[in-house]
């Protein structure tokens, strides 16, 4: 396993692409409605409202080239194809959960500085 030192300010540094990935919205939803375990692509469709067939179909394959979900398909008619978490992207669960607390907690705070900065825009 080769070793990057890692300086997401460096635009070579492969952390930085990951940091993009996992920054991305509709990696954030998908990896919270994987939290749960496994999931198969429609459930995925409908608990992630707004997200596109394209995006996230791209999404989950960005997800599963990084190591942090797999695709298992089922030989069954109609073919079953299940997407669920790596250990690595287990390891995602609980930093994303800091987040969407603090998203949680701090909304009226930003909707409140939202509001402020559009009406001041309005009137300058």
């Amino acid at each position: 396993m080769t070793t990057y030192a890692a300086d997401p300010y460096s635009a070579a540094c492969p952390s930085r692409q990951l940091l993009d990935r996992v920054g991305d919205k509709w990696t954030v939803l998908v990896i919270g409605t994987l939290a749960g375990g496994p999931r198969r692509y429609g459930d995925i469709a409908r608990a992630v409202e707004g997200v596109s067939q394209k995006m996230l179909t791209q999404t989950l394959r960005h997800l599963e080239r990084d190591g942090l979900v797999t695709r298992t398909v089922h030989a069954q008619v109609p073919v079953r194809v299940d997407y669920e978490l790596t250990e690595l992207g287990r390891d995602l669960i609980a930093p994303l959960g800091v987040l969407h607390r603090w998203a949680r907690d701090h909304i009226g705070e930003i909707v409140a500085a939202r509001a402020a900065y559009d009406a001041r825009e309005q009137r300058g």
